[in-house]
């Protein structure tokens, strides 16, 4: 049986083999496939508070994203190498760039970290492929996105008392997406006496979640502060 994701996007659930990107436009009558991929951008830097993402030169998003906002879909992009900029909305000035290839009908995920000048693009295909809608599980993942590369926080992300990430994480990795039994998760990040976050959320059965490890130890914002968001990229459907 072939397996199915749909993706979450504000006006509703599509499904990944038919899902047709912004970027993308087909004629009344015209089933021809048109070659795009999926992008989602995220905005990590405690600092910047309204950035704007270009894909090889065009806007990809049309209104400023503020420090943990991110495209709340994923945007068509053109197939093929691009370079991906991330600028100062208002000025337009360049934040960081990163080329990347993309290959078509596959989805990436771009997230934008870093403070105080020193920023950076992680780029990383979602490899949903490897997700299976038979094995009663939902899937996680995380990004440490708290900017500072002299700290390797613990992370730990537990269902029912077992661990299933319980690693010493570095500044900008990605994990990769693992299995968890649904229900209530627990989440921690801790580092010495300058990191100690953690939160409790509820997975369900077959979707897929990225959770967001920010903020900066240094900040007296509340807001700016080390802090666990999470979003829910799709659902895996038989």
């Amino acid at each position: 049986m072939k397996k199915r994701l749909s993706i979450l996007i504000p006006v509703g659930a599509f499904l990944l083999m038919t899902i047709a990107f912004s970027a993308c436009k087909k004629t009344v009558n015209n089933n021809t496939h048109v070659p795009a991929a999926g992008l989602m951008a995220f905005n990590l830097a405690p600092d910047s508070t309204s950035v704007g993402f270009s894909v090889g030169g065009d806007r990809l998003t049309t209104t400023p994203l503020g420090f943990t906002e991110y495209t709340g879909k994923y945007l068509g992009v053109s197939p093929g190498t691009q370079d991906i900029s991330v600028l100062d909305f208002s000025s337009g000035a360049k934040l960081a760039t990163t080329s990347q290839l993309f290959a078509d009908s596959a989805y990436y995920s771009a997230f934008f970290v870093g403070t105080a000048g020193n920023y950076k693009n992680i780029i990383v295909k979602d490899n949903f492929d490897s997700l299976s809608s038979t094995s009663g599980q939902a899937y996680i993942r995380y990004v440490n996105a708290i900017p500072d590369s002299s700290l390797q926080p613990n992370v730990t992300i537990a269902s029912g008392g077992t661990n299933v990430f319980d690693t010493t994480s570095t500044f900008s990795t990605v994990s990769d997406f693992k299995g968890i039994t649904p229900g209530d998760i627990t989440i921690n990040v801790s580092a010495e006496t300058s990191v100690n976050a953690n939160r409790t959320i509820s997975v369900e059965q077959g979707k897929i979640y990225t959770i967001l490890l920010v903020g900066s130890p240094t900040a007296t914002d509340s807001t700016k502060a080390v802090q666990i968001k999470f979003i829910q990229n799709g659902q895996v459907t038989p």
